[in-house]
């Protein structure tokens, strides 16, 4: 953007409620191109003559501002006219808002501020800018409210007031062009059902818990009031429930004109299934007057699935809907309570996933520019980027900061582009390297502040950190950081035999310490861990054999080949005590599946994958879940609910599921010598409780399709394979065969 724009701000100060920059720009002739670019601190809306300009929504989008904040451009040559008024509607948004758990305020600024330009090009080649100075002026504005969390007022009957010049505004982030996907209005859901509570509430059911915020047509008296607020789902007794919001409001309150309105919000989002009229001023409601409007950033889908098992089929939607409803501009953790921020862990656990369902390159690489930002000099990673409520409010912890190698790698392996190695390879080395000195061994990451097995259920039912202990978890993952950064290294041609040397040296010392004869062992030696007036320790049971553990042992291969037939024997044994049930939280999960399809036992993951009982990936929706829940038992047995403290039910870490049904059950996999399915693994492991099974991506080198039915005695499989392609097959009657480019068809008797 050019130097000559500056950044405006109001005279007056608004506090919560949203303003109006303005300018008058008539045209001196016949124009050939005309260009806008904006951003703000805050979020902003542009508008010419009237017009809304562009269809994204929430721009500039979220950024460490303190650091980098984007501009968007758009092309308005077809807008202007002979006479132009041009204008920004720009409320608070992440920037200057309340965001973080914390309750924090101010986080990146303490006012909103706005900056343009409008360049147009002239037919006879004159160039003239239209920049943001102290001749534009300040209107207030028909949204009298907006927070991110606690929702918006849109007040139709308003009298617009002006408010004087703008002033100039101090801000020195760096502007940069628009990295990410934009965020964009998708899916219109109307009603499905008007539900009348016991409690007497009146409350609309959209049937679909989802990311976005509802729009409302009507026409009624001059200063009626239309007020609502959001809740993803009801309680045993069917009433409206929001506790789980904590302290965030997501109230709309709409104030009609007295004229035909459309109202939605333009500076907040919601995560809900159902909202609750609080005021509505009709006899009757009309639920055509309602539309629930999905919002999230402009993926494309690239990934389909479908079974003839319709409670797996309700898992992926589930799946899915919690990819969209999460992906809004950053990966968060949940849409609708007073956090919505991007947690680490959780974008490293389920990127493999999300890379199948939807083109995520674009979005990753805008929010692994903010990784890099906040990453210390040390090399250290927090927990939530953009870091919005303060380091000290989170934790450096495995699993969590690991993101900063993980995701590049799994980019990689999806798209093939070695750039996305290049540009974060820094980082990955400078988290290795952090590791390599963050405890009191070299070889080994002890002690320290950890999210551990989060949400595992090995340590009690209501606990936040499973059993296995920290250490363990902390150095398999200094493992597997290290071998990925090996990879990344080796396909960027650099010389890793120092890493390598470390690697070996980490898996020896790992060996050492957590395992003996080569298994885990069950007591571990005490290390210190770390605490702060904000984060207590919780993981007081410390194994060191648990499934959680097993399965890092296996997938991260730190025992030898002989080995691995006794430790997943073990793994399967506690899988069976627990009565055929994982008790793998955050850390296990992702890798649970894999763990045992590599070492021979797809027929027990199979088992896991058709659990109903809770622990279960369909314990949730045999309780009627439309997305994938924070906990396992978000809702309990008895139609209680988890801690209000913390309870999402539109969280989408367990969906990471979806990555083992595509890579075994359909058999789909990259090869890491060839990526982004240039070259792949074709190995399906049909059964017969799936009944069917169809799937496919739309990868960087084609679609690829896999399907498998049974027929009678036997199972016919067909496969599409684009040009330039070769699938490795494999079935399980132990046929092999190169494929390249077509449609092949196969069918073998059931073994």
């Amino acid at each position: 953007m050019s130097i000559d724009a500056n950044w405006i701000t109001s005279p007056v100060d608004f506090k919560d409620a949203a303003c109006t920059f303005r300018k008058e720009i008539p045209l001196k002739g016949r124009i050939k191109k005309a260009i806008l670019r904006a951003s703000a601190m805050g979020i902003y809306v542009p508008y010419i003559n009237g017009e809304r300009v562009g269809e994204n929504v929430l721009a500039p989008g979220w950024t460490n501002y303190h650091k980098r904040v984007q501009y968007q451009t758009y092309d308005v040559t077809d807008i202007l006219t002979e006479n132009n008024t041009l204008e920004f509607s720009v409320g608070q948004g992440w920037a200057v808002g309340y965001i973080g758990f914390k309750g924090l305020h101010n986080v990146f600024a303490d006012h909103t501020s706005l900056i343009a330009q409008l360049e147009i090009l002239y037919a006879d080649g004159e160039i003239e800018k239209i920049i943001t100075d102290t001749t534009w002026d300040v209107y207030s504005s028909e949204v009298t409210f907006s927070e991110i969390y606690h929702g918006e007022t849109v007040n139709k009957a308003a009298s617009i007031e002006y408010m004087g010049k703008a002033i100039l505004s101090e801000v020195n982030a760096k502007l940069i062009p628009q990295v990410g996907e934009f965020i964009t209005e998708h899916e219109r859901i109307i009603p499905t059902e008007l539900i009348h509570t016991p409690k007497g509430e009146t409350v609309l059911d959209f049937g679909q818990n989802m990311t976005g915020y509802v729009e409302v047509k009507t026409k009624g008296n001059k200063g009626d009031r239309i007020v609502f607020h959001h809740a993803e789902v009801l309680d045993k007794d069917g009433n409206f429930y929001n506790e789980n919001y904590r302290s965030a409001r997501n109230e709309i309150t709409y104030i009609l004109s007295g004229n035909d309105d459309t109202f939605k919000p333009k500076f907040s989002f919601q995560g809900f299934r159902y909202i609750k009229l609080i005021e509505y001023p009709f006899d009757k409601v009309d639920l055509n007057s309602f539309c629930a409007i999905v919002v999230h950033s402009d993926i494309k889908r690239t990934g389909n699935f479908r079974c003839g098992n319709e409670k797996i089929n309700q898992l992926y939607h589930n799946i899915v809907w919690g990819q969209k409803s999460n992906f809004l501009d950053i990966p968060t953790d949940c849409p609708q309570r007073d956090e919505r921020v991007g947690w680490t862990g959780d974008a490293q656990v389920f990127c493999r996933t999300a890379a199948i369902n939807y083109d995520v390159e674009k979005f990753f690489k805008k929010w692994l520019g903010d990784v890099r930002l906040e990453q210390t000099d040390e090399g250290a990673v927090y927990g939530v980027v953009p870091a919005c409520f303060g380091n000290k409010h989170t934790r450096i912890s495995a699993a969590w900061g690991d993101a900063a190698c993980i995701i590049p790698w799994q980019l990689y392996l999806a798209y093939g582009n070695k750039k996305i190695l290049s540009e974060n390879f820094d980082m990955m080395k400078k988290w290795v390297d952090y590791l390599h000195s963050a405890g009191p061994e070299e070889f080994l990451w002890l002690g320290g502040l950890h999210y551990g097995d989060w949400l595992a259920m090995d340590a009690g039912e209501d606990s936040f950190v499973g059993a296995t202990a920290n250490d363990l978890i902390a150095s398999a993952f200094f493992a597997y950081s290290t071998s990925l950064l090996i990879k990344a290294g080796e396909v960027l041609e650099k010389d890793m035999e120092e890493y390598k040397k470390l690697y070996k040296c980490i898996v020896k010392r790992f060996r050492e310490y957590f395992m003996e004869n080569g298994m885990p062992k069950e007591e571990l030696p005490h290390t210190e861990i770390l605490t702060d007036e904000y984060n207590k320790p919780n993981d007081t049971v410390r194994k060191g054999i648990t499934q959680t553990a097993l399965v890092l042992i296996l997938h991260f291969n730190l025992c030898n080949d002989e080995e691995k037939p006794l430790l997943v024997k073990m793994l399967v044994n506690l899988i069976e005590e627990f009565g055929d049930r994982m008790t793998t939280g955050f850390v296990g999960t992702p890798y649970i599946m894999h763990a045992l399809s590599e070492n021979g036992y797809t027929d027990i993951a199979y088992k896991l994958l058709f659990q109903e009982k809770n622990p279960s990936w369909l314990y949730s929706v045999c309780h009627g879940a439309t997305t994938m829940w924070e906990h396992w038992n978000s809702i309990k047995e008895d139609g209680s609910f988890w801690s209000t403290g913390m309870n999402s039910f539109n969280h989408y870490a367990y969906g990471s599921v979806y990555d083992w049904i595509f890579n075994v059950c359909a058999g789909i996999s990259p090869t890491e010598e060839n990526p982004a399915y240039r070259e792949i693994n074709l190995a399906p492991h049909p059964c017969k409780e799936l009944g069917f099974v169809e799937a496919s991506i739309d990868s960087r080198n084609g679609k690829i399709t896999s399907s498998w039915r049974y027929d009678g005695d036997s199972v016919h499989y067909e496969f599409n394979i684009p040009d330039g392609v070769t699938a490795h097959l494999t079935l399980p009657s132990g046929y092999t065969k190169e494929l390249k480019s077509g449609k092949h068809t196969f069918k073998y008797p059931i073994k």
